[in-house]
Protein backbone atom coordinates (compact mmCIF):
# COMPACT_ATOMS: atom_id res chain seq x y z
CA UNK A 1 0.00 0.00 0.00
CA UNK A 2 2.90 2.19 0.87
CA UNK A 3 4.04 1.88 -2.93
CA UNK A 4 0.45 3.19 -4.05
CA UNK A 5 0.93 6.37 -1.91
CA UNK A 6 4.11 7.57 -3.30
CA UNK A 7 3.13 7.10 -7.29
CA UNK A 8 0.47 9.91 -6.36
CA UNK A 9 2.43 12.52 -5.13
CA UNK A 10 4.13 14.41 -8.14
CA UNK A 11 7.80 14.88 -7.74
CA UNK A 12 8.84 18.78 -7.74
CA UNK A 13 10.71 18.95 -10.23
CA UNK A 14 7.55 17.57 -12.32
CA UNK A 15 5.73 20.23 -10.71
CA UNK A 16 8.22 22.95 -11.96
CA UNK A 17 8.38 21.58 -15.60
CA UNK A 18 4.81 21.33 -15.87
CA UNK A 19 4.55 25.46 -14.76
CA UNK A 20 7.17 26.40 -16.87
CA UNK A 21 5.64 24.40 -19.98
CA UNK A 22 2.33 26.30 -18.76
CA UNK A 23 4.20 29.84 -19.01
CA UNK A 24 6.01 29.34 -21.82
CA UNK A 25 3.13 28.57 -23.66
CA UNK A 26 0.80 31.78 -22.63
CA UNK A 27 3.90 33.66 -23.92
CA UNK A 28 4.19 31.90 -26.90
CA UNK A 29 0.58 31.70 -27.67
CA UNK A 30 0.27 35.39 -29.46
CA UNK A 31 2.70 33.95 -31.83
CA UNK A 32 1.45 31.06 -32.78
CA UNK A 33 -1.78 32.63 -33.74
CA UNK A 34 -0.56 35.59 -35.88
CA UNK A 35 1.75 32.95 -37.38
CA UNK A 36 -1.87 30.57 -37.93
CA UNK A 37 -3.19 33.47 -39.50
CA UNK A 38 -0.52 34.54 -41.83
CA UNK A 39 -0.47 30.91 -43.30
CA UNK A 40 -4.21 30.87 -43.56
CA UNK A 41 -4.32 34.34 -45.13
CA UNK A 42 -1.49 33.03 -47.39
CA UNK A 43 -3.76 30.45 -48.82
CA UNK A 44 -6.69 31.87 -49.24
CA UNK A 45 -5.28 34.79 -50.90
CA UNK A 46 -6.01 35.56 -55.04
CA UNK A 47 -2.13 35.78 -55.95
CA UNK A 48 -1.26 37.29 -59.78
CA UNK A 49 -0.92 34.32 -61.50
CA UNK A 50 -4.70 33.47 -60.83
CA UNK A 51 -5.33 36.79 -61.85
CA UNK A 52 -3.72 37.23 -65.11
CA UNK A 53 -5.16 33.64 -66.27
CA UNK A 54 -8.79 34.92 -65.72
CA UNK A 55 -7.79 37.91 -67.97
CA UNK A 56 -5.96 36.16 -70.36
CA UNK A 57 -8.88 33.67 -71.07
CA UNK A 58 -11.40 36.57 -70.93
CA UNK A 59 -9.20 38.07 -73.61
CA UNK A 60 -9.05 35.29 -75.36
CA UNK A 61 -13.32 34.91 -75.61
CA UNK A 62 -13.18 38.07 -76.85
CA UNK A 63 -11.04 37.85 -79.70
CA UNK A 64 -12.85 34.39 -80.54
CA UNK A 65 -15.95 36.18 -80.56
CA UNK A 66 -14.87 39.17 -82.66
CA UNK A 67 -13.32 36.97 -85.02
CA UNK A 68 -16.49 35.17 -85.60
CA UNK A 69 -18.59 37.88 -86.11
CA UNK A 70 -15.57 39.35 -88.24
CA UNK A 71 -15.57 36.56 -90.69
CA UNK A 72 -19.15 35.77 -90.83
CA UNK A 73 -19.80 39.20 -91.69
CA UNK A 74 -16.40 39.53 -93.71
CA UNK A 75 -17.60 36.69 -96.21
CA UNK A 76 -21.34 37.84 -96.63
CA UNK A 77 -20.67 40.54 -99.02
CA UNK A 78 -22.36 39.97 -102.59
CA UNK A 79 -19.46 39.84 -104.90
CA UNK A 80 -22.22 41.15 -107.63
CA UNK A 81 -22.13 44.81 -106.09
CA UNK A 82 -19.78 47.08 -107.91
CA UNK A 83 -17.96 49.95 -105.29
CA UNK A 84 -19.21 53.33 -105.88
CA UNK A 85 -16.89 55.27 -108.14
CA UNK A 86 -16.42 59.11 -107.87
Amino acid sequence: MGRKDASTIKLPVDQYRKQIGKQDYKKNKPILRATKLKAEAKKTAIGIKEVGLVLAAILALLLAFYACFYLRLSTDVDPDLEPDED
